[in-house]
């Protein structure tokens, strides 16, 4: 161990932190660790984040967290953030199984919390089906996001023989009814309405999405409680710091 110098003006420094606060000495003098990775953090606070299309990898996380938290406490929320583009790309082309969207949705259905949804930047397709089966009540969109419902999309077929086109085909139409029932389902729209408006990609700002039954509430700046605060309301949003946008 070197010689301590008494002149070197470190130590003057940690005298004086230690004579003004204990606590901040021990922060100074404690090791540095790199931070936690942030996915980690999200999960602390119960927060899942689905920020991608819905590939393989994206669904086993996502299911893998949802029974985590289950596991962890069944009584408290789960908050799921949505910015995704469900199982296509911004471009329209499929990368993912419809299962894949599926899998998450059959998931949330299982779980035993309350689910509260927030749509960060855009809900499309399958990924605006989760946020519409949020909790009743809980169901957010930020005020310049977007959601947008479709018909499932076919993948290239390539070389195959027609007869596995015409399966394949024969799924993807299944596929869709089963989607337009669930949305049916979580917006209290009629089936005829569901499947008349995603006869082609049906957009939906955040106000438009609260009319059509895919959320409950438009999020904007200056709430002061957390989701889980949130009740249905009137007075109470008032109070949280929490209004809802009429349509213009």
């Amino acid at each position: 161990m070197p010689p301590i110098n008494p002149n070197d003006p470190f130590l003057s420094t940690l005298a004086s932190v230690a004579a003004k606060s204990p606590e901040k000495l021990l922060i100074l003098l404690r090791p540095r660790t790199p931070p936690p990775d942030l996915p980690s953090m999200l999960l602390d606070g119960r927060i899942v984040y689905i920020g991608m299309p819905l590939v393989p990898a994206v669904t086993e996380l996502v299911v893998a967290e949802l029974m985590y938290l289950q596991w962890l406490d069944p009584k408290e929320p789960i908050y799921i953030y949505i910015n995704s583009t469900g199982t296509t790309r911004d471009d329209g082309e499929t990368v993912g199984m419809e299962s894949e969207g599926f899998a998450i949705y059959d998931s949330l259905m299982q779980l035993k919390n309350e689910v509260h949804t927030v749509c960060v930047g855009a809900a499309i397709g399958h990924a605006c089906l989760l946020l519409s089966a949020g909790t009743k009540g809980k169901r957010f969109m930020m005020p310049h996001s977007k959601a947008m419902i479709q018909q499932p999309r076919m993948p290239s077929s390539g070389l195959m023989p027609a007869s596995d086109v015409l399966i394949r085909a024969k799924e993807v139409i299944t596929n869709r009814d089963i989607l337009v029932e669930l949305l049916s389902k979580h917006t209290g729209n009629s089936v005829e309405t569901v499947a008349n408006v995603m006869r082609r990609p049906y957009y939906m700002d955040a106000p438009k999405a609260k009319e059509f039954g895919v959320i409950d509430k438009i999020l904007w700046r200056g709430q002061e409680k957390i989701i889980a605060d949130v009740v249905p309301s009137d007075e109470f949003d008032k109070n949280a710091g929490i209004r809802s946008a009429e349509r213009v």
